[in-house]
């Protein structure tokens, strides 16, 4: 069986982002993302719940987090859940999930968060680590994405890409 971890959330930032580094040297920084969501109620009252996300990330996309973003700012992420457990002070095994961040995208907090045109955008992709700034489109963002290269699909015509590797 396949298996699939990737997780996308759209926020703000709970705290201003806490950098430190690992003894290899290699930048790690920790912020908390509220994520609201709206809805309406069966009465027809509108109701809200915040969800409170604890977030990492690792070397150059941590340096960025750190450098751009603070308390309150708006920001999307990409990246996989985790979890983490321990045993504290007393005794006890702790454990708690976090979302590792693999990718983010900055997004305007004066309002242009979407649709077309709008703003400069751009996107970073740490395996080739160039930046490409495209304009236009997406609302005045910058993707940073950590991922690496994606997979390249088999070509048209392969005789390994048959119906029965569809997943679906």
């Amino acid at each position: 069986m396949a298996n699939f971890n990737k997780i996308m959330l759209m926020g703000n930032l709970t705290r201003d982002p806490e950098l430190s580094y690992l003894p290899s040297n290699t930048p790690v920084v920790e912020f908390g993302l509220a994520v609201n969501r709206r809805f309406r109620k069966q009465d027809g009252e509108q109701g809200e719940e915040t969800l409170f996300v604890d977030c990492r990330s690792f070397g150059r996309t941590a340096e960025l987090l750190n450098q751009y973003l603070r308390k309150g700012r708006p920001v999307f992420i990409e990246g996989r859940l985790q979890l983490d457990r321990w045993q504290d002070k007393d005794g006890n095994q702790r454990s708690k999930h976090r979302v590792f961040v693999e990718g983010f995208q900055f997004i305007d907090s004066r309002g242009g968060g979407g649709g077309e045109g709008g703003g400069s955008g751009g996107d970073y992709n740490n395996a080739g680590s160039n930046y490409n700034n495209r304009g236009g489109g997406g609302g005045g963002g910058s993707n940073y994405d950590n991922r690496g290269p994606a997979p390249s699909a088999p070509p048209m015509g392969d005789p390994g890409a048959g119906d029965e590797d569809i997943p679906f």
